[in-house]
């Protein structure tokens, strides 16, 4: 069953990825716009997104990770000082993102919305 892991903002999130310092499994990260007192993301296009990720998420390894990142509220994510953006590891252009951690494959926008290109990055088919 593939591990999952949720966290938000970015020193949560920097303070996860360095217990994967030494892992060999697979790390696949969602990074999606904050949720509201709704439970729904702020984000459109992330909530449309999110289940098409959910599903292809049972194609992946077993033994890999999934890591699920809330980025912040709407002015938090659109600011250009926001650390996701500054990242080298996260080069964060848009929301949705779908990455392979340290690996090139990486899915953006409406991307994460296509089942097939979701399936393929969890799968490497």
């Amino acid at each position: 069953m593939v591990i999952r892991h949720h966290v938000e903002g970015y020193d949560n999130f920097c303070e996860l990825m360095n217990n994967f310092k030494d892992v060999t499994e697979t790390i696949h990260v969602y990074f999606s716009g904050s949720k509201l007192p709704s439970g729904i993301s702020w984000c459109d296009d992330c909530v449309r997104a999110f289940p098409v990720v959910e599903a292809a998420l049972s194609k992946a390894d077993t033994n890999s990770h999934f890591i699920y990142v809330e980025v912040g509220d709407r002015p938090t994510w659109k600011s250009a000082e926001c650390p996701f953006r500054k990242d080298k590891r996260t080069r964060l252009l848009v929301i949705p993102t779908l990455i392979r951690w340290g690996q090139p494959q990486r899915l953006e926008g409406d991307q994460c919305e296509k089942e097939d290109l979701v399936e393929m990055l969890f799968t490497d088919e």
